[in-house]
């Protein structure tokens, strides 16, 4: 019986072996899709591409920005975030619009010292106006190895997730006077910074420049079920009829199920640390409009 089987194991294997290769090759290649923007070469593209890092020391951070703009889709990118003693360094990885009335997706990973959990930062905002901010523990460590967190952004709302789980939702509340980020295209930013005046504890916890450079690393990138923005046309590739507009048209009425509900509640049950729709300190004459029962999450 075992001797029958193992041609199907080897089957297997090889059918593993060859999806992962077929992964590999659709990954986005960051020489073609990002430009490095600042840092003085302290950003750089490797592995043909497949691989970008940004680091941090005592002169300098540094950053990136897609080519591409975007309006709606989903996005997502995986990240090895700075290891060891990280106290005061922040990489942040968000989609942001240009202009004074600005519309901008965010995730910032604070870093601690060594032992303490990284603490996800996540905001919206929309028309220059955010103070929306919800933060998070990880079940994992986020240093250790790649993991990959998503925004999925459309007209009805706004999810992040990380490794394919939501840990929010940010619903469209325009219809109780909320503005919604939706007509303003947007680009792919990240940095690596120090802001060892607010990031730890408060800024207690000061950057131990001793352990730099602090290097954060990126790769698999994929924007295939993303709304490319077409200036040329002014309007998105979701608008035209090619395959690869099909899936990311799908996306723009996909709403959380409810296996996602679930699993939203137990992150948030379980490892939020802040939520701004609680905090009646910040906000002592009454919450934000969009902080009701349907919506506080």
């Amino acid at each position: 019986m075992a001797s029958s089987n193992y041609p199907f194991q080897n089957l297997a294997i090889l059918l593993v072996t060859i999806s992962s290769l077929v992964f590999v090759s659709l990954a986005g290649n960051f020489n073609q899709e990002f430009d490095l923007t600042w840092g003085d070469g302290r950003g750089k593209i490797v592995s043909n591409g497949q691989v970008l890092t940004l680091s941090l020391d005592k002169a300098s951070g540094s950053g990136f920005q897609s080519k591409d703009q975007y309006l709606f889709g989903k996005i997502d990118m995986q990240i090895k975030l700075v290891p060891g003693n990280s106290a005061g360094t922040v990489t942040a990885y968000y989609l942001r619009s240009e202009g004074s009335t600005w519309d901008e997706i965010d995730f910032e990973f604070l870093g601690n010292l060594s032992g303490d959990p990284y603490i996800v930062h996540t905001n919206v905002f929309s028309q220059g106006k955010g103070n929306r901010e919800q933060q998070f523990y990880v079940w994992f460590d986020p240093t250790s190895d790649f993991h990959t967190y998503s925004i999925l952004w459309n007209p009805q709302h706004i999810v992040f997730y990380v490794d394919g789980t939501p840990i929010r939702e940010f619903k469209n509340s325009e219809s109780i006077g909320v503005p919604y980020p939706k007509n303003q295209p947007m680009k792919i930013y990240s940095s690596l910074w120090n802001a060892d005046d607010w990031a730890t504890r408060g800024g207690l916890v000061k950057t131990d420049w001793s352990q730099a450079p602090f290097t954060a690393s990126y790769r698999s990138f994929n924007d295939d079920q993303a709304c490319v923005w077409l200036s040329s046309s002014g309007s998105s590739s979701c608008s035209n009829s090619n395959s690869n507009s099909n899936s990311s048209s799908v996306l723009l009425s996909e709403e959380l199920d409810a296996t996602g509900q679930q699993r939203l509640k137990w992150v948030q049950k379980n490892y939020m640390i802040y939520n701004y729709c609680t905090d009646t300190k910040r906000f002592p004459q009454r919450l934000p409009p969009e902080c009701t029962a349907t919506n506080k999450s």
